[in-house]
């Protein structure tokens, strides 16, 4: 593994780059972005992939999203979507300059919020020959239904109210607010992802003092204005590998991106597995039993 920087504009990018056994640079290989889960940092699940990628014999990219983690922007926990997708552009934009890898066979895998950032970016980057999500959410669709997509307009409006409160004091002077990705640990109100979500990230199962639990309350706004999806009925074409697990809260994500993709795709089911279950272990073997030969048949 390489740390590597690459830009994104005028933003310097931190990345890890995987290579695989008996790496050559004499030699051009197939490439793969990993894409990593909201309020996550590249050393996580996105790493995890990564490697066991390279592992297969792909050059493979982790990296931190702008205003977060070890990559520049400012105000740093600053969470909008579309910047997000713009990362993955860069991040492709960084593999194609790179003599080893072969660009016309370049794949992205997103994870939970980099499921729905990674099906963006390759509804409108041809560059992206195959595409592949695991325990994929759609954060605008989550924001406006909730985790497990029964909410309603109603149940939006006092976020949206809090929102709109937020972003006049602040433009007043007063001092940013932040909004946690996941609950405390033991918060059993929460929905079970989101319980098992604490346990991945804010112990040493996950922990990294660079995924800090926070985001800017006023980034908000654009999680509720942004559909994933919106394109994938007219513009992703490229092949489609969804994996999910039969208990996740999240698995209606998955089925809504399957439903509409027109394109060559599979959706595969982890019998038993939660959202969380493929982050590390034994999910991100049976999540590898399908993404290795997939990447190997696109790329």
């Amino acid at each position: 593994m390489r740390s590597v920087k690459f830009k994104n504009r005028n933003l310097e990018m931190a990345g890890n780059l995987y290579l695989p056994d008996g790496f050559k640079e004499s030699e051009r290989y197939p490439a793969i972005v990993s894409v990593h889960p909201g309020g996550g940092v590249k050393e996580q699940t996105a790493g995890v992939y990564a490697q066991r990628l390279a592992d297969q014999g792909f050059v493979t990219l982790a990296y931190d999203s702008s205003y977060q983690g070890a990559s520049e922007g400012t105000p740093h926990f600053l969470d909008e979507p579309m910047n997000r997708v713009g990362d993955v552009f860069s991040a492709v934009d960084y593999l194609t300059t790179l003599p080893y890898v072969d660009a016309r066979r370049i794949g992205v895998l997103g994870i939970c919020a980099g499921g729905g950032m990674a099906v963006k970016a390759a509804s409108v980057d041809r560059r992206i020959k195959a595409v592949a999500t695991a325990s994929a959410v759609n954060v605008g669709s989550a924001t406006r239904k909730g985790w497990e997509g029964k909410g309603t307009v109603a149940d939006l409006m006092p976020t949206l109210d809090a929102l709109a409160k937020q972003r006049t004091a602040e433009a007043a002077g007063s001092e940013p607010a932040y909004a946690p990705y996941v609950p405390r640990v033991g918060d059993t109100k929460a929905p079970r992802d989101l319980q098992e979500a604490a346990e991945y990230y804010l112990t040493p199962r996950g922990q990294h003092p660079n995924a800090q639990n926070k985001m800017l309350m006023t980034g908000l706004g654009a999680w509720v204005a942004f559909d994933a999806f919106d394109l994938v009925e007219t513009l992703l074409t490229q092949p489609l590998m969804i994996i999910a697990g039969s208990e996740a809260g999240s698995l209606w994500h998955s089925q809504e991106l399957h439903a509409k993709a027109r394109g060559p795709k599979e959706l595969f089911i982890v019998d038993g597995a939660t959202h969380m279950d493929l982050y590390d272990g034994e999910g991100v073997g049976k999540a590898m039993s399908k993404l290795s030969p997939f990447f190997k048949n696109n790329l």
